[in-house]
């Protein structure tokens, strides 16, 4: 090559330009949320599935335990007004109209005054029991969603591993930016499978201490009934 080429300023100024380029660093590629759950494979649906179903039994039971903790301060105070004035019926009526698992619980109280105490207190507490029932109804499906979404993960995460070796057994190819893209994809179902188990168990257990104030609730209404009926009627 002529001297004069290699001295050009134009040839120097392009030999500098691709060096400055190749000495850039390469910027790493931005990740999508709906991409990468995309990326988990077929697995992911029954995954989203479980994750609807928990929010769905979620929300369902937060609604009913919410209405079952709400409750007008006054009624026990009624009912013992009524009850101490000798209006039985007008007691029954309050307790009919009242749309709560406590007033449900004295409704039967009410209905079984004259009997003896341990009757009425047995009849309370059955009534108090199936309204148990009633608030925990739907509440284990979180915890098989908390036990079966991590599992579900993690089979997805060892069935895309079992193909991503089997791929490299097949081809002989044993290249570090594949294995380390398929290892990170296949990784995606686990990661969900154990952030949906994590909420739905924290979903459980939440639900489950609201159900204990209730409950407190209800043994609260129901020995205060029982002291109302040792008071003395005008």
């Amino acid at each position: 090559m002529p001297g004069w080429l290699l001295q050009s300023p134009l040839l120097t100024n392009n030999v500098d330009s691709l060096a400055n380029k190749a000495a850039l660093p390469v910027a790493p590629k931005e990740m999508h949320l709906w991409e990468v759950l995309v990326s988990g494979g077929p697995l992911m649906i029954p995954l989203a599935i479980l994750f609807v179903a928990a929010l769905f039994f979620f929300f369902e039971r937060y609604i009913a335990i919410k209405r079952a903790n709400k409750i007008d301060e006054n009624f026990m105070g009624l009912v013992r007004d009524h009850i101490v004035n000798g209006n039985i019926s007008a007691a029954k009526s309050q307790a009919k109209n009242t749309n709560h698992p406590v007033a449900r619980m004295i409704y039967k109280g009410v209905q079984r005054i004259g009997k003896p105490i341990d009757a009425i207190e047995r009849s309370m507490e059955s009534v108090a029991q199936l309204e148990m029932y009633n608030l925990e109804r739907n509440l284990n499906i979180l915890s098989v969603i908390a036990r079966a979404a991590p599992i579900f993960g993690f089979i997805g995460t060892l069935a895309g591993l079992m193909q991503l070796f089997f791929n490299i057994n097949s081809t002989g190819e044993f290249v570090l930016n594949t294995i380390a893209g398929g290892l990170y994809v296949k990784i995606v179902t686990s990661i969900t499978g154990l952030l949906i188990g994590l909420l739905a168990f924290l979903a459980y257990s939440y639900l489950y201490t609201q159900i204990d104030k209730a409950a407190n609730k209800m043994e609260v209404a129901a020995a205060d009934f029982l002291d109302i009926l040792q008071e003395p009627t005008h």
